[in-house]
């Protein structure tokens, strides 16, 4: 049985939830967007930044925490983003952190994105 969370980010014409609760866990994908839905400017800080408060937006409509996050999966279109997108989540996230994996590919959904976070959660 899952459980979708209700958010105000903008409603993806995707058929997805931006978070489900399922069998105790908190499953999101979380994208650099703004509340009109389009992908913020300014380089992978500015998008880090969007995606990671997006994903701060999600666990607290399911009264979660930053520390309920279990495990990251982080994908950038450029290795050269990891030590940006690194310091930007050491500002959201204290130890002990998440366990995480990082991924270079070659793109994202839409051309414009930088990065892509993955996230569960203990629900």
């Amino acid at each position: 049985m899952q459980q979708a969370v209700k958010t105000q980010l903008f409603p993806s014409k995707a058929p997805l939830e931006w978070a489900v609760i399922g069998n105790g866990t908190l499953y999101t994908a979380q994208i650099p967007i703004d509340a009109q839905g389009q992908v913020v400017p300014g380089g992978i800080e500015a998008q880090t930044r969007q995606t990671l408060d997006n994903l701060k937006h999600c666990l607290e409509c399911a009264n979660l925490g930053m520390d309920a996050v279990t495990q990251v999966l982080i994908y950038v279109t450029d290795r050269s983003y990891l030590a940006t997108v690194n310091a930007v989540y050491a500002e959201y996230f204290s130890a002990p952190y998440p366990n995480r994996a990082a991924m270079i590919i070659a793109g994202l959904a839409r051309e414009e994105m930088l990065v892509e976070l993955v996230v569960y959660a203990v629900a």
